[in-house]
C-alpha cells in the first residue's frame, strides 16, 4: 500500500519589514501631529479660548505627556502593530476588550483622517476653485495610493512634508519677530476666574488635544521600527516636545496678530495670520498648510491600515485584511478599506464634530491604555523584550487626567 506523502509546506506569508530609524520615526510623529493641529484647528481653538489659546494647547500637552510615558513602556514591552489591542489583551486576557480597543483605535484614525482631509480641502479651496467634495476625494485617493506603495516610501514622503510644514510655522514665528509683534506676553497671561471663560478654555483644550494625536501612531508602526526599545520612546518624547513648543508659540502669534473671532471665521486661519504679519499674499502659507494636512492624512491612514492588519493577524478581523502584498510590503486590502471609510466620513460630517468625536474617543483609548499598564504593574507581569519602565504614578496620573478632561468636556 502506497504511503501518501505529506503536502508541501505552504510558503511563508510576507511580513512587515523593519525599515524605520529614529530620524524617520520623529519626522513621522511630528508630521502627523503638527499637520492636524495648528494648521487645521487654531481658528476653532481661538474661537473658544480667545487670547488664552496658547494655554489650551499647553494644558492638552500636559495631559498628553503622562500618557506618552505609558505608551513608551507598553510599546517597548509589546512592539507590535495594533498596539492598543495587544496591551489590553496582555493586561486582561480578554479578546473582547482587545478587539474593542483595536476597533476604537481604527475609528479614531479614520475620523481623524477625515477631519484633516476636510481641513486640507479648506486650504486647497482657497487656492483652487474646485468643489470641496471633489478636492476631498482627490486628496484621500492620492494619499491612499502612496500608503499602498510602501512603508518606507510613505514615511519618506511624510518626512519631506514634515520639513515643509515645520518650516511654515517657523516662517510665521520669524514674521512676528520681524514685525515686532508683542506675542510673548500672552504666554504669561493667566485667565481670570470667570466660569464662562474657563469653560471655553476647557472646550478649547479638548479640541487642542486632537492637535497632539500622533505620537501614539508610532506605537502602531512598531513592527517596522529598527531597535524599537530605544527608538520608539525617544521618538514619542521628541514628537511631544517639538509639537508643544511650536503650538504654543504659533498660537500666541496668531491671537496677537488676528482677533480670535476672525481666526474662527477663516477657512485658512494661518494664511490670514501670515498675510497680516507680512502684508503679502497668503498663498505661500496656504500651500504649506496643504502639505501639512496632507501629511497627517497620509500618516493616519498608514497607521490605521497597520492596526487593521494587526487585528486581522490576531484573528479579530477577517484574515484577508491581514495579507501583506509581496511586492509592496504593505497590507493592500486593509489600506483600501481605510481609504473608502475616510472618504465616506469626510463627505458626511463637519470638521468640528469630527475633531470633538476624535478627542473624546482618544481620551477613552488613552484611559484604557493607562489602565492596562496599571494592571500589568500591579500583577508584576514581566516582558521578554527590553523595555522602558516608568514609575507607577505615571499611568495613574495619566488615567486621572484623561478622565478629568473628558468630564470637563461634558460639562454644559
Amino acid at each position: 500500500m502506497t504511503q501518501r506523502s505529506a503536502p508541501p509546506p505552504s510558503p511563508p506569508q510576507p511580513a512587515l519589514q523593519r525599515r524605520l530609524g529614529l530620524v524617520l520615526l520623529v519626522l513621522y510623529g511630528v508630521g502627523i501631529t503638527v499637520g492636524a493641529g495648528i494648521y487645521v484647528l487654531i481658528g476653532t481653538v481661538a474661537g473658544h479660548a480667545g487670547v488664552h489659546a496658547p494655554l489650551a494647547f499647553a494644558l492638552a500637552a500636559v495631559v498628553m505627556a503622562l500618557t506618552v510615558g505609558s505608551y513608551a513602556e507598553l510599546a517597548t514591552r509589546y512592539p507590535v502593530s495594533a498596539g492598543e489591542a495587544a496591551y489590553l489583551r496582555e493586561a486582561y486576557g480578554s479578546r473582547l476588550a482587545s478587539t474593542a480597543a483595536g476597533l476604537l483605535t481604527v475609528a479614531i484614525g479614520v475620523v481623524s483622517a477625515a477631519a484633516v482631509a476636510l481641513g486640507s480641502a479648506g486650504y486647497l479651496h482657497a487656492l483652487l476653485p474646485a468643489p470641496r467634495p471633489l478636492l476631498v476625494v482627490a486628496v484621500v485617493l492620492a494619499l491612499g495610493a502612496v500608503a499602498a506603495w510602501g512603508i518606507l516610501q510613505s514615511v519618506v514622503v511624510a518626512s519631506v512634508f514634515t520639513l515643509v510644514e515645520v518650516g511654515g510655522l517657523v516662517m510665521i514665528i520669524l514674521a512676528a519677530v520681524g514685525a515686532d509683534l508683542p506675542f510673548l506676553p500672552i504666554l504669561a497671561t493667566l485667565p481670570p476666574a470667570d466660569p464662562a471663560l474657563l469653560s471655553g478654555i476647557a472646550a478649547a483644550s479638548l479640541l487642542a488635544f486632537f492637535a497632539f494625536i500622533g505620537f501614539e501612531d508610532l506605537a502602531n508602526v512598531a513592527e517596522e521600527a529598527k531597535d524599537p526599545h530605544r527608538t520608539l520612546p525617544l521618538a514619542m518624547a521628541l514628537t511631544l516636545v517639538i509639537a508643544t513648543v511650536l503650538y504654543v508659540l504659533v498660537a500666541a502669534v496668531a491671537v496677537s496678530a488676528v482677533s480670535p473671532a476672525d481666526l474662527a471665521a477663516s477657512e485658512a486661519p494661518l494664511s490670514l495670520v501670515f498675510q497680516r504679519l507680512a502684508g503679502t499674499s497668503p498663498a505661500t502659507i496656504g500651500l504649506i498648510a496643504v502639505v501639512a494636512t496632507l501629511n497627517t492624512v497620509l500618516a493616519q491612514m498608514t497607521m490605521v491600515a497597520r492596526v487593521v492588519y494587526g487585528m486581522a493577524r490576531l484573528g479579530d478581523l477577517p484574515a484577508v485584511l491581514g495579507r501583506v502584498h509581496g511586492a509592496t510590503g504593505t497590507p493592500l486590502v486593509a489600506t483600501a478599506a481605510v481609504v473608502a471609510a475616510v472618504i465616506a466620513l469626510a463627505l458626511s460630517v463637519t470638521l468640528e464634530r469630527l475633531a470633538v468625536a476624535t478627542s473624546m474617543a482618544t481620551l477613552l483609548v488613552f484611559a484604557l491604555v493607562n489602565l492596562a499598564l496599571i494592571r500589568l504593574k500591579r500583577r508584576g507581569v514581566a516582558s521578554a523584550a527590553r523595555h522602558v519602565t516608568v514609575p507607577f504614578w505615571v499611568p495613574v496620573a495619566g488615567l486621572a487626567t484623561c478622565l478629568a478632561m473628558a468630564a470637563l468636556a461634558l460639562l454644559p
